[in-house]
């Protein structure tokens, strides 16, 4: 064997009766397997019985971090649980991609089931991989999760897409580092991501879009920060 373990103890990891591997076997593994540092990562998590999450356990964002990027008034930013649930989202954000980027909606389902997602992303198709490869390194372990089972079950039998997807087992965590989307009021946009880590909150991510300095993607986000203050200072 090219990772250096017996055939007999790599069957029985196969099959789940091998508990509690060592470190150096699962990088042994990974090294065989030829694994890229995020799917490495994953296989670790999901080797280690305390990375499951109680089921039923409602996520929520820091208030710190809700505060934070709701100070931001040009630069679209959210929060997304370890399911890809938005679970804060400024008003740029909400404004870039509408009725998507709102506390309570889950971005799997939205990516595949909402029309409009295709239309608004020019790159749908890298966008909705690294959806999907985001949600399997996120949950670790968690894979039998109720709300992680239930939200599979449904994207699965509406999207061949997913299933796809889903099935080629990709994992990683950070988002596409950039975008490019066909905004319905300020036009083409192509916008830098950015991924942080919230380390107050395990498996949360905190998401920002940006533009270069100087693009005319910069000049059509200022455009949009101003009708998002308009729009607020008109009221409800």
């Amino acid at each position: 064997m090219l990772a250096g373990i017996s055939p007999d103890y790599y069957v029985r990891l196969e099959q789940g009766r091998g508990h509690n591997p060592s470190e150096q076997v699962l990088d042994a593994l990974a090294g065989a397997l030829k694994l890229d540092q995020p799917a490495t990562a994953h296989l670790h998590a999901i080797s280690r019985p305390s990375a499951r999450t109680r089921p039923g356990l409602r996520e929520r964002a820091p208030r710190s971090v809700e505060l934070l990027i709701a100070s931001w008034p040009s630069m679209p930013a959210f929060v997304q649980g370890r399911h890809l649930d938005v679970l804060a989202a400024n008003a740029m954000a909400s404004a870039l991609v509408p009725g998507v980027l709102t506390p309570g909606v889950n971005l799997v389902r939205a990516t595949f089931l909402d029309p409009g997602m295709r239309s608004l992303f020019d790159d749908w198709g890298r966008v909705a991989a690294s959806a999907v490869a985001r949600l399997r390194g996120l949950v670790g372990a968690d894979v039998d999760n109720p709300h992680l089972e239930e939200l599979v079950d449904e994207v699965s039998r509406s999207s061949e897409d997913f299933r796809r997807l889903w099935g080629r087992h990709d994992v990683g965590v950070a988002v596409v580092p950039t975008v490019s989307i066909s905004h319905p009021l300020v036009g083409p946009l192509e916008l830098l991501v950015e991924t942080f880590a919230i380390t107050a909150a395990e498996g949360q991510l905190l998401i920002v879009n940006h533009a270069e300095p100087g693009s005319p993607s910069e000049r059509a986000l200022s455009r949009l920060s101003g009708m998002v203050a308009r729009e607020r200072r008109r009221g409800p």
